[in-house]
């Protein structure tokens, strides 16, 4: 029997829904509060011929099953791009990943010394079952090398000290990276397998990665109109402001005061603190709670256009300098040149993280636009002649912030949303777990099996930060049959099926 489907939010995890669950004849409707883009945090923006990326998007996953959809939507239209990216520190600029040599000059013999010597202290003496952000990384890098090219930019990204964000965003976004491995990646360069495995392959080392032409919001776009050819109905400037489940079936109403009902499914990527606030029946007060505390972190892209004259190679390049506001610049160039359309220009994003509502958010245009001309010749990227325009691009609810409380909030939310069937949290708001793009869509490749099976043969949380699926708890096989009804392909174990 058809399954009646709403998805909430038309980014890659939506977006990434709507096509399996189309292509598997289910009614389906994504609702996007945007009145123009499709793509969330991974959409394309242009202005006046110029394209550009909203936060930085590669496209590298250990999982085949992206790997694969990206090539089914895309195909020929995504570029092999080699990885460039730098730290500037200290008036200097350290290539990222490391090249050893080259940190060895530029830190001084004296300072490099010291880093070893703190790297073996912190390995001789490590925090034991360490909570913090802080903690996990020196015992990773030792404490001088957290302060040279962690504590900065992490506290300017999320706007707390770094012993106030949990460790676990550190083991997801560096996992498996720590001095002596950066120290053999730039000594010993991996060799690639002749499989093309990429298990072993540690992301934050990546050395290429793929791109669409035009962007990652080429990828939605596409993907988007693929959706529609199928039959999903994608409306635009429709936020969903009421999900309320009734006699087993799911309505929503919308911001323009539409309500569509009958949904056997909702499929939310919208953040978790603002489903809560609108799912009915309300939810318990503990988890309203719960959900009151999560927090959010934001920012600023001010995009500058600019005269090619002191072209750099970079993708983006990590700002660890307490001195400018600025925490990332992007070269849009070198993602893909066709996201400049002259040759003789060049664009770069200048990334301000902040807090909706704070002084840097509610800057006007164009003081955002003279700050960052500022900041950007004060690194010695360009000069402040060569800027012949500028754009402004605000994100809100970029970032799922890891404090020390989210976990414990995020699971009181999943525990009262057991009364809830029929419901699915994916991708990275959805789920408070920031995320990389493959991550969010491989948790809507699982929503969508588990749709089309008719039963939850897979747990969406059970998706690692590599974007694989990993059993946990008692778990066995199940029968062909069930294999056949999701339509399993991969490398997945599906839960033990009773």
């Amino acid at each position: 029997m058809q399954k009646k489907v709403a998805i909430i939010g038309a980014g890659p995890a939506g977006l990434t829904a709507a096509y399996l669950l189309g292509k598997a004849n289910e009614s389906v409707v994504v609702f996007e509060k945007d009145p123009t883009y499709v793509g969330g945090i991974s959409r394309t923006e242009t202005y006046k011929g110029y394209s550009f990326d909203i936060g930085g998007h590669r496209f590298f996953s250990k999982s085949k099953e992206v790997e694969d959809f990206w090539t089914e939507i895309l195909g020929d239209e995504m570029l092999e791009r080699p990885r460039s990216s730098r730290i500037y520190y200290n008036k200097k600029f350290f290539s990222y990943p490391l090249v050893a040599m080259e940190a060895l000059q530029k830190l001084g013999i004296w300072e490099s010394g010291l880093c070893v010597l703190s790297y073996l202290q912190a390995k001789m003496n490590p925090v034991k079952n360490p909570t913090n952000f802080e903690d996990w990384v020196v015992n990773q890098f030792g404490r001088r090398l957290f302060n040279i090219f962690f504590k900065t930019y992490t506290e300017k990204v999320w706007g707390i000290p770094c012993n106030e964000i949990s460790a676990d965003w550190a083991a997801q976004r560096i996992k498996g990276l720590s001095l002596s491995s950066a120290i053999m990646n730039a000594v010993f360069k991996p060799k690639k397998s002749a499989s093309g495995d990429k298990d072993k392959v540690i992301k934050t080392l990546i050395d290429s990665f793929r791109y669409p032409k035009k962007g990652p919001g080429m990828m939605w776009e596409v993907c988007a109109e693929k959706c529609k050819n199928m039959g999903v109905t994608i409306e635009m400037n429709c936020g969903v402001i009421d999900a309320k489940l009734a006699d087993g079936k799911w309505s929503v109403t919308t911001t323009d005061g539409r309500t569509f009902d009958g949904f056997d499914n909702v499929v939310s990527t919208t953040p978790m603190r603002e489903l809560i606030g609108f799912t009915k029946p309300t939810l318990p007060s503990d988890a309203l709670k719960a959900a009151n505390n999560l927090g959010y972190r934001d920012f600023i892209t001010v995009v500058l256009i600019c005269k090619d004259e002191d072209a750099f190679n970079d993708n983006w390049i990590y700002i660890h300098d307490p001195n400018v506001k600025v925490g990332r610049i992007q070269n849009f160039k070198s993602w893909s040149p066709y996201m400049v359309p002259n040759p003789e220009m060049a664009c770069y994003g200048l990334e301000y993280f902040c807090f909706e509502g704070d002084g840097m958010w509610t800057s006007k245009d164009e003081d955002l636009i003279t700050l960052a001309k500022k900041e950007i010749e004060q690194i010695g990227l360009t000069k402040q002649s060569a800027v012949v325009d500028g754009y402004v691009v605000r994100q809100p609810k970029a970032y799922p912030v890891y404090d020390h409380t989210y976990k414990e909030n995020v699971d009181e939310i999943r525990e009262a949303l057991k009364a809830y069937p029929g419901l699915y949290l994916v991708g990275r708001n959805g789920m408070h777990k920031y995320n990389n793009q493959d991550h969010s869509m491989m948790t809507a490749m699982l929503a969508a099996k588990n749709i089309i099976a008719g039963e939850d043969l897979f747990d969406v949380w059970d998706v690692n930060e590599d974007a694989e699926y990993h059993e946990s708890g008692d778990r066995g096989a199940v029968d062909d049959h069930a294999y056949d009804k999701a339509g399993i392909i991969g490398r997945m174990v599906p839960k033990k099926v009773n």
